[in-house]
């Protein structure tokens, strides 16, 4: 997949999602608005303001979209898509109808992607975000992040069996790095500052040079041995990190104090 064929598969759907549901806008967030997008290796992810919550007809009409564009067109096997109604648009915490690993779900719009919406998204159709979706309440992207990374991540690192996956390895660890750097700078990070953020970190060398090589070289082949131990290696660092992290500042106290 080339960045051309990216283009004309995003166009595409643009133009057919309109005849499944009244869309208002498209806006692509990740790395299609952080600069770091990668042809043939980045997600395409998107997000469509709809009317009003997809009922069941929609819903199965937007997986025929969906899978039919997949068919037809190789890089749409990567276009993920959350559809935001616009009378949830505030809702930061609510579950909307997405398309994502091939089939229809519903997870929440999360503040990281707010963010990223609000700061650089690019406009595929309609206003773009800023001015229709609401701002982040101060300390909610900060509050997500140290949820996710103690509610979801850390739980993972007890789980050995998934380490052994490629892309365990690297969500797992990227995800440490752009979390430290939005907890410590108040900043998005592309996953290219992300593994110099990783070595910084203490990182173990040879597992993100795997992981650049993943993104952005070419990977060699990874025997059982080696998995094993980057998979050690790797869970144990992302645990360690996280029980690591200083316990956000309380404001109040701190004024108590003083």
């Amino acid at each position: 997949m080339t960045a051309t064929e990216a283009d004309l598969v995003l166009e595409r759907f643009v133009s057919e999602v309109r005849q499944v549901v009244p869309t208002v806008a498209v806006w692509a967030h990740g790395s299609l608005a952080l600069g770091d997008f990668q042809p043939g290796r980045s997600d395409l992810d998107l997000v469509a303001v709809v009317e009003a919550v997809p009922d069941e007809e929609q819903r199965g009409r937007l997986a025929d979209l969906h899978r039919r564009l997949s068919a037809e067109e190789p890089a749409a096997a990567r276009l993920h898509c959350s559809y935001l109604a616009g009378t949830a648009l505030a809702e930061v915490e609510a579950d909307h109808v997405t398309w994502a690993h091939a089939m229809i779900l519903e997870r929440p719009v999360t503040p990281v992607t707010r963010r990223e919406l609000l700061e650089g998204g690019r406009t595929l159709y309609g206003p773009p975000p800023v001015g229709l979706l609401p701002p982040l309440l101060p300390g909610q992207l900060e509050e997500f992040i140290r949820r996710d990374l103690r509610e979801f991540w850390l739980p993972a690192t007890g789980k050995p069996r998934l380490w052994l996956r490629d892309i365990w390895v690297d969500l797992g660890l990227l995800v440490l790095a752009r979390a430290t750097a939005t907890l410590r700078d108040g900043r998005l990070i592309t996953k290219a500052e992300a593994l110099t953020e990783l070595l910084a970190l203490g990182a173990p060398p040879h597992v993100v040079r795997d992981i650049h090589d993943r993104r952005y070289g070419t990977p060699k082949p990874t025997h059982r041995f080696q998995r094993v131990r980057r998979a050690m290696q790797a869970r144990a660092f992302l645990r360690r990190s996280i029980e690591r992290m200083p316990a956000p500042q309380d404001s109040t106290a701190t004024k108590n104090r003083s």
